[in-house]
């Protein structure tokens, strides 16, 4: 926040009236020229050329290191404020303020989650607790039971102000330790705040042994690491998250994407010891995603894409079509070893197929859910009740093809299901290559019937009716997936959070709701 200078009076003294109008002009276009000026930085701020970071501790050498960088690639500063963990969350829900918060462990930035305070989370890289002890380790200390049995004066963090000391009560509760450790500490012992200063503890030698990050013994290269089951047994995950009182998101999610980035904030990490993530998103300032996403999907879809764009800084280029031409697109993309163009995403109409190119992607998640229903002009004219009506001489019907869209697949599985391809075929008079040309055919009044889904029907009820067919093969599921060859995984899995979160636009489009409240998260 800049603040305006104290205006400070003018001195006294004896002076020509003409001279005290001009001086007077000068004051008041200062005045209003530092008014404006201000002005500009206020706004210049809002629009996120200040970013506000609750950083804990123990990551303070690298989120310098990284602030210093951004700044001087992009102009923006990074107010960090350090502390533990838990004691940066409590401060975040009491003072509503701030952009980012960078967490030890993301136990804090799950909690921040379910009271609200935190949206979206970038992991970063993993840390263990480790005991550090003066060098040549003088007390011989090499176990938990140690801890237990020997006279010595032992440092921890605050469970319930730092990351490291909470890791360290439930690794040594978990190991049957902690209870007595706990005793001898308050008896002869301390806990601090942050792990930096348990380790300066041992540093000038007011403890014999501290619980601390791996990474924070690297800052102690005359002290010792001395490694134990017991704390081997719980890794923290570092993580950033951005803030919903964050002034500018877009702002917040840049700098957040930065520090996330595998050649920018995470080569950074690495370099202070960090286990980075693997195959963190590639840099850059303004990213672009590859979506394929089946017809049927669109209007469910259309908003959480706009939103993502726009919150995120971010362009995702959305490809409609029926997803046996969006199948055979990835394969010639492949086959031409083109590389770029190939999805970083992809919501098949139905599974099969995303069956189809399984292998290319990662673990899918079942998004929605609708069925293929018979459409007709309203009023039903030609009475048509059930599938075998269309095989009625003279009947007019359109279906999808088979090799370009998947209604085409589920209408002609339909159909061999309840034997009748031999009967229905010779009144197929029209095959479309995506499903959201089928139902027009029945307002235009060029066939009689069409084997369509139920949502695309949805937006014409009032023009035409729809004949259920009440099958297994009747029913197309929806999933969603991510391209193992994508350099944006993690940005890919955002926009997956986002069509997650879009529960309502899909119901409302006629979709029955297929995820879990865990897989919403």
């Amino acid at each position: 926040m800049i603040h305006p200078e104290t205006i400070r009076n003018r001195r006294s003294g004896k002076i020509d009236n003409l001279f005290l109008l001009f001086g007077g002009a000068v004051v008041l276009i200062g005045l209003l020229a530092w008014s404006l000026n201000s002005l500009d930085q206020t706004e210049s701020e809002a629009e996120g050329d200040s970013l506000v970071v609750f950083c804990a501790a123990g990551i303070r050498p690298v989120a310098e290191e990284i602030r210093t960088d951004y700044k001087e690639e992009y102009g923006t500063e990074a107010q960090l404020q350090f502390g533990g963990s838990n004691t940066l969350l409590s401060q975040i829900e009491a003072s509503q303020t701030g952009d980012l918060f960078l967490s030890a462990d993301e136990v804090y930035i799950q909690q921040g989650q379910e009271k609200g305070l935190v949206q979206e989370a970038l992991p970063l890289a993993t840390m263990k607790p480790v005991l550090l002890v003066a060098g040549g380790n003088p007390k011989e200390i090499r176990s938990a039971d140690d801890l237990v049995e020997k006279d010595l004066i032992i440092a921890i963090g605050n469970p319930d102000q730092a990351a490291v000391g909470r890791k360290t009560k439930k690794l040594l509760s978990d190991s049957g330790h902690w209870q007595k450790l706990e005793k001898k500490i308050v008896e002869k012992g301390v806990m601090k705040a942050t792990v930096p200063e348990v380790a300066n503890d041992v540093q000038i030698g007011s403890a014999d042994v501290a619980v601390v990050w791996d990474i924070t013994a690297l800052n102690h290269p005359k002290l010792e690491v001395v490694e134990i089951p017991e704390l081997d047994a719980g890794t923290a995950q570092v993580k950033i998250g951005v803030l919903t009182t964050a002034k500018n998101p877009t702002a917040a999610l840049k700098f957040a994407r930065y520090v996330a980035a595998s050649d920018r904030g995470l080569v950074t990490f690495k370099e202070n010891g960090f286990n980075t993530i693997p195959d963190g998103d590639v840099w850059t300032e303004h990213p672009e995603l590859n979506f394929y996403c089946g017809s049927v999907n669109r209007r469910a879809v259309e908003a959480a894409i706009k939103e993502f764009e726009e919150r995120e800084g971010v362009t995702v280029n959305t490809s409609y079509n029926g997803c046996g031409i969006l199948v055979g697109q990835m394969k010639t993309i492949l086959a031409q070893n083109q590389g770029a163009g190939f999805p970083d995403t992809y919501m098949a109409c139905d599974r099969y197929y995303l069956e189809q190119v399984s292998d290319l992607f990662q673990e899918d998640v079942n998004i929605s859910s609708t069925d293929v229903v018979i459409a007709v002009p309203k009023g039903n004219p030609k009475k048509i009740e059930s599938l075998e009506d269309l095989t009625r001489e003279g009947m007019r019907v359109a279906v999808g093809q088979p090799d370009q869209c998947t209604i085409g697949v589920l209408s002609r599985q339909i159909i061999e299901a309840n034997n009748l391809m031999d009967r229905i075929k010779p009144n197929i008079k029209q095959e479309t290559t995506s499903s959201a040309l089928l139902v027009p055919l029945v307002l235009t009044g060029a066939v009689d019937a069409v084997l369509a889904y139920r949502t695309d029907t949805k937006s014409e009820m009032g023009k035409i009716d729809i004949v259920p067919i009440n099958t297994e093969e009747s029913r197309a599921v929806q999933p969603f997936s991510i391209a193992k060859s994508s350099n944006k995984k993690y940005l890919a899995r955002r926009l997956y959070d986002a069509v997650a979160h879009s529960q309502q636009a899909f119901e409302t489009a006629g979709f029955e709701w297929l995820l879990k409240p865990k897989q919403n998260q």
